[in-house]
């Protein structure tokens, strides 16, 4: 059973940064696929970019420029920053670890998860 623990959101002001912390109970957390999903009110979870234990990274299309995924296996913790943050940007961030030893890619759909944070809220406001 992996444990996740986010950290780093808050109230930032449109234009601003934050960088968000997922801290993993799993010692060999390189032999996991992770993922940032994040869930507007009033929406479904989007997946907002993965990284594997090999570090390939995948964000999407609309994020790319402003959203990085990068990790710490020593630490055994995974960042998301976060650039020039808009409104709608607002929603709460949770991370998902799936056990993918060796892994050359990674997904940011749901199903690919089996472990999953309890998130910590973002809101762009000015």
């Amino acid at each position: 059973q992996v444990q996740l623990v986010e950290s780093g959101g808050g109230l930032v002001q449109p234009g601003g940064s934050l960088r968000l912390s997922c801290i993993a109970s799993e010692y060999t957390l390189d032999h996991y696929n992770i993922a940032w999903f994040r869930q507007a009110p009033g929406k479904g979870r989007e997946g907002v970019s993965c990284i594997t234990g090999n570090e390939y990274t995948f964000i999407p299309h609309s994020l790319k420029g402003r959203f990085t995924i990068s990790r710490d296996n020593a630490k055994n913790t995974v960042y998301l920053e976060m650039n020039n943050l808009k409104p709608e940007d607002t929603a709460v961030y949770y991370c998902a670890a799936d056990r993918q030893v060796g892994a050359v890619f990674c997904t940011v759909l749901e199903a690919g998860y089996e472990y999953w944070g309890q998130g910590t809220p973002v809101t762009v406001s000015s």
